[in-house]
């Protein structure tokens, strides 16, 4: 073997390497979305660590000037829990798809099983107060949540999020994004239910 033929061997294997490396990468890229697709799960659903622990124990002042038929609105207190069925809807006056959901929380208030509570995300108080008087106030308590700490210990991912705490104060489920009526329905109101039985 010449030395020219001993150059241009391994020259040939890294060129066919180089040639057949996007079709590889590429086939392994489409087995793991073919997986995924097969799996049938929802890559939209969010898991989180607090389902089946005790809710955050962090209290949260109220909204400054916040009223609800005559009463200032107490703010977020981890001892409201106890012994209620209770939603915790993360929102913020900012938060384009909270005002999209907010009638579904008005509906939602009117429902006397359970209680809703807004912990209310990074906000100015003036623009708060705005936002519940344009579309009314649906929640019992209002927690101001100002420099995100408490968001964090509920572990939020993005506003609006709705969580459900049972009876027992431990945190039974977690919705993330507007709650849509097909949403409430389906997946939230089942929850609710089986949350009221527990003693």
């Amino acid at each position: 073997m010449t030395s020219q033929e001993q150059v241009e061997k391994p020259t040939r294997k890294r060129s066919l390497l180089v040639v057949f490396l996007p079709l590889i990468l590429f086939i392994a890229l489409a087995a793991v979305f073919a997986f995924q697709l097969a799996s049938g799960r929802d890559e939209s659903v969010i898991p989180s660590a607090l389902i089946g622990k005790p809710a955050p124990n962090v209290s949260l002042p109220p909204v400054s000037g916040l009223n609800k038929d005559g009463a200032s609105v107490p703010g977020l207190d981890p001892a409201l829990f106890k012994g209620q069925v209770t939603l915790v809807n993360v929102f913020g006056s900012w938060c384009v798809p909270c005002r999209v959901e907010h009638p579904l929380l008005m509906q939602l208030s009117r429902d006397k099983r359970f209680r809703l509570t807004g912990l209310n995300y990074k906000d100015k108080t003036e623009n708060v107060l705005g936002f519940l008087a344009d579309l009314g106030n649906p929640y019992e308590a209002v927690g101001a949540d100002m420099n995100g700490r408490a968001a964090i210990e509920w572990g939020v991912y993005g506003v609006p999020e709705t969580f459900v705490v049972g009876k027992d104060g431990i945190v039974v489920h977690k919705h993330v994004g507007p709650l849509t009526e097909a949403a409430i329905r389906d997946e939230l109101m089942p929850v609710i239910q089986a949350a009221l039985k527990d003693k």
